[in-house]
């Protein structure tokens, strides 16, 4: 190639520049401005602190003598940056270059920056917008056999936080990148799927439309592939950020603690405990009860429209970064079902991973019953959450706000399946069945064991005693609840739990058993 300048160092200067500039053709970077959509290099500097971002690999391009010259970058873009001044890694897809294609250099760059970054122990945020393989790049056995499937992510034990951003159509590499991926951030108007719908056409005759296929609502509400769908690309930016100020850089690390609460915090609080309604069938929101609870504004819920009748999410209490799970009445009165075990095992994982102390707020009537249920393998589901649990080696905190009963009362996390501190509110019912399932099917069966008719003091005397038996106090009684709380004591008690395990001996990355579970 032809030499810009004498001068070695003006020539690199104006190299990058060119490269930087004008990306896969100048032409096709205006067309993007005028039509308002950012390009990479936009993305990652409107993400990372001003001026922060060093590129890595400005000068890489494809293997393809024919293309070499046309491909600058090679369809991704990367380098290390900061994010409210914390180191990352970061990279992206490049649709001027050949539809940010993967293809071998490129593919080659996005695995040296992650392996970087898990060097380095820095977060390593991803945004995907590509067109899939590169063809002919991959066609053949050569081609397909230099296309793994980043084997080095597929090992990578959660050592670092991972996020994906799907800002365009996402076809092949990206998607499976958001898959590995910790958190996942989809903006409206993207589209997320394995395969294109023109592959899908040409292979099978299948005709689909792409938001059908894998926008936004297919993924928020349907197959829970993604942690969040937004509305813009600031929104998205803002939500990277946001999620990783809960999380310590690295595994090794401690969360970083925020803004202790104030003194008033402390103080009983009766509007928290008036927010529960007393009547066990009676809906309430539990995802203002958790903004209620935690440190103001600081609630930060994950898949919120996937599995309603479970809430997880990040937050902070006393300034201590934590994990919630909780269930919510106003779906399926709470009920667990598959999909909400699949959501509560991904939150285990993550605050498993990272050290977060992870708290749990119980009011469940048990686990879905019905064919649909069975036929989504809700035996499989529930145990695998039982296993994860009976696997979390970082503390947990329970609490009963009005209800457990049966096998889901356990997979909320109780004394016995490793809550550190297990605690209920003095109203909840704690059985094996709703109470009034318990004495219809008490009743029904003594009636069959009897000819005589049936006798309304004998349901009375079964209702007082099942209403005995449920009542928490028989738990705390045999030291299966450590204590029976005040509701509007319940924000001072998981504070002060937390501040004593901020002591606690933390056991090192390859002694967390979740940190190794499949991320999907």
């Amino acid at each position: 190639m032809e030499r810009h300048d004498d001068d070695p160092v003006s020539d690199l200067t104006k190299r990058a520049a060119a490269i930087r500039t004008d990306m896969g053709g100048a032409e096709r970077v205006a067309r993007m401005r005028a039509d308002d959509k950012p390009t990479i290099r936009d993305h990652i500097d409107a993400v990372l602190d001003d001026g922060s971002f060093r590129e890595l690999g400005t000068f890489s391009r494809s293997l393809r003598p024919e293309d070499r010259d046309s491909t600058p970058g090679d369809g991704k873009i990367g380098g290390e940056g900061t994010i409210d001044g914390r180191p990352v890694a970061i990279a992206g897809d490049d649709i001027t270059v050949k539809r940010g294609s993967s293809s071998v250099v490129g593919s080659r760059k996005t695995h040296r920056l992650f392996e970087r970054a898990l060097e380095m122990g820095v977060p390593y945020v991803y945004f995907g917008e590509t067109g899939g393989g590169r063809i002919p790049d991959l066609i053949g056995s050569e081609g397909i056999s230099d296309a793994l499937p980043s084997p080095e992510i597929a090992r990578r034990r959660r050592e670092i936080p991972m996020a994906s951003v799907i800002v365009g159509q996402s076809f092949g590499g990206s998607s499976f990148q958001s898959a590995f991926s910790d958190f996942t951030v989809q903006v409206r108007g993207s589209v997320l799927a394995v395969t294109s719908p023109r592959v899908f056409e040409i292979a099978t005759g299948e005709i689909t439309d792409p938001q059908e296929l894998g926008g936004v609502d297919v993924h928020a509400r349907h197959t829970g592939q993604i942690d969040l769908g937004v509305e813009s690309h600031a929104e998205a930016y803002a939500a990277v950020r946001q999620w990783l100020s809960y999380l310590p850089a690295n595994a090794r690390e401690a969360p970083p603690r925020g803004e202790p609460m104030p003194a008033a915090r402390w103080e009983p609080d009766a509007e928290l405990a008036a927010f529960v309604p007393q009547r066990r069938r009676r809906g309430y929101d539990m995802r203002r009860f958790c903004s209620m609870l935690l440190d103001a504004d600081s609630f930060f819920e994950l898949q919120p429209r996937f599995a309603r009748n479970l809430v997880t999410g990040l937050g902070r209490l006393d300034g201590w970064p934590v994990g919630v799970i909780a269930n919510n009445p106003m779906f399926q009165a709470g009920a667990l079902t598959p999909d909400s075990c699949d959501k509560a095992i991904r939150l285990m994982c993550l605050c498993d991973a990272f050290n977060l102390p992870l708290i749990w707020l119980m009011d469940v009537p048990g686990f879905m019953v019905g064919r649909r249920v069975e036929h989504d393998r809700i035996l499989f589901k529930a145990i695998r959450m039982v296993e994860a649990l009976c696997n979390l080696s970082t503390p947990s905190l329970s609490v009963v706000i009005r209800k457990g009963f049966g096998l889901a009362y356990q997979a909320m996390n109780t004394s016995g399946m490793g809550a550190v501190g297990f605690y209920s509110w003095p109203g909840a019912e704690i059985g094996f069945m709703d109470p009034e399932v318990g004495v219809n099917v008490a009743y029904a069966n003594r009636l069959a064991q009897v000819e005589d008719e049936a006798r309304d003091d004998e349901r009375a005397e079964l209702i007082r005693e099942i209403g005995e038996a449920t009542s928490p106090y028989e738990a705390a009684g045999t030291m299966r609840i450590d204590e029976i709380i005040n509701p509007a004591d319940t924000r001072r008690v998981l504070a002060d739990d937390l501040g004593r395990l901020a002591g606690r001996r933390v056991p090192p990355p390859a002694e967390r058993p979740l940190s190794y579970w499949p991320t999907c």
